[in-house]
């Protein structure tokens, strides 16, 4: 009978992972390498892929079962944790919701074995206003020809499935609306898709194993059955796929609440064992106060990520409720950096160097109040939901809006 893991196991499971983890997070940064070994690890231990469901070889887990490992698994190595949002939320999720029967067993088996899917929507001039997507997918006959330029892509060049999204062209050229497209590209077991094209990675302050690369498309024909397409068809389809964006902020925030956390229990350890003035940091009271702050926010974050992890959205889809994941990613992203440094200021020089991992800690924490919906956006979304109104970003947006407002 197959085990079914409850979340008190998975945490084990994690905290075992991360022990193994710690002394090899460095070295990933240093090298500016993958960490293969962690991955095979992960996928050993039903990790990767945990939240697929069992009928394609999953565990069937919950989000809030993945938050839960996340954090364990950021307090040692903030790389590894990444790969484990990747395999379980974001694209993944979105071909698990939304696929056809095959792309699912053709998806599935692939993040069960430790690839790290690559979800492809940013590009040089559309970061945060997504929907200004030049790549185009136009319908030729019975395939889609993609044409386009992708960049800090995470995973790029290592990952194998890619989510690619990019503006609909019928045979006429029309816009037809924006549709995700489900691409392999394997170069090491000989799957190279002709016009598919990694033409360059960028050099990062943080997280320095995971590539963010530049993904190049020319003439890059993806089957008709290998186009991901919601029920609400491509005009609409683009607000459904971006839905599965909330489980990924969820584990995004996660990442960066776990790190502070480990960044705390540093912390913690430090002021007891270093001494000045005759007596151990633990003893002086603005050092306490400081602890106090740092824990009370680590608290909080992960509070309102498990309530967004266990939440459904409105449409009662299987995705977080979107205010509850954006407000969750903000607070907890920029709650993060705050702690860390705050611990860095603790060790002094010391945390400064090396010899302890709160540098690099500090450095990787920094992203998550920029990759997937920088901070300001996210409380944009959450603003909007409160007053009720939408919030548009163009020059002329408001203008749109207050006319339709006086009418």
């Amino acid at each position: 009978m197959e085990q079914i893991h409850s979340t008190d196991t998975y945490r084990a499971i994690a905290q075992e992972l991360a022990a193994n983890f710690a002394p090899r997070a460095a070295e990933w940064d240093k090298s500016r390498t993958y960490c293969w070994q962690n991955v095979a690890e992960l996928a050993e231990a039903g990790i990767m892929g945990m939240t697929i469901p069992k009928e394609y070889g999953g565990k069937g887990a919950s989000y809030h079962d993945a938050v839960v490992v996340i954090e364990e698994i950021a307090k040692s190595c903030t790389l590894s944790a990444r790969i484990v949002v990747e395999a379980n939320m974001g694209g993944i999720s979105a071909v698990m919701a939304y696929g056809t029967e095959a792309q699912k067993r053709f998806a599935a088996p692939l993040v069960l074995a430790g690839d790290k899917p690559a979800i492809c929507i940013t590009e040089p001039e559309a970061g945060s206003a997504a929907t200004e997507m030049t790549t185009t997918a136009r319908r030729t006959g019975d395939v889609y020809v993609l044409n386009g330029r992708k960049h800090w892509i995470t995973g790029g060049g290592v990952s194998r499935l890619h989510l690619i999204f990019a503006r609909v062209l019928d045979e006429d050229g029309e816009d037809q609306g924006i549709g995700g497209y489900i691409v392999h590209c394997d170069p090491d077991n000989g799957v190279e898709p002709e016009g598919f094209r990694v033409a360059g990675r960028e050099h990062t302050l943080g997280l320095c194993g995971m590539p963010e690369a530049e993904l190049v498309f020319e003439d890059l024909v993806v089957e008709d059955d290998m186009v991901l397409l919601p029920p609400s068809g491509f005009r609409r389809g683009f607000a459904d796929l971006m839905n599965a964006y909330n489980s990924q902020r969820v584990g995004a925030g996660t990442i960066a609440m776990g790190v502070a956390a480990g960044a705390l229990e540093h912390a913690k350890r430090y002021l007891k064992e270093r001494h000045q003035f005759g007596r151990p940091l633990a003893e002086f009271q603005g050092l306490q106060w400081m602890l106090a702050d740092m824990d009370a926010g680590v608290h909080a974050s992960r509070l309102m990520l498990h309530e967004a992890a266990r939440s459904r959205g409105p449409d009662g889809s299987i995705f977080p409720d979107i205010m509850m994941a954006a407000r969750a990613k903000a607070f907890a992203s920029e709650t993060a950096i705050k702690v860390v440094n705050d611990a860095l200021q603790m060790f002094g020089a010391r945390g400064y160097g090396d010899k302890e991992p709160l540098e690099r800690m500090y450095r990787d924490v920094r992203m998550f109040t920029i990759g997937g919906g920088t901070a300001q956006i996210l409380k944009t979304q959450v603003a909007g939901q409160l007053l009720g109104i939408k919030t548009p970003q163009t020059r002329d947006g408001y203008a749109k809006l207050a006319a339709r407002a006086g009418e």
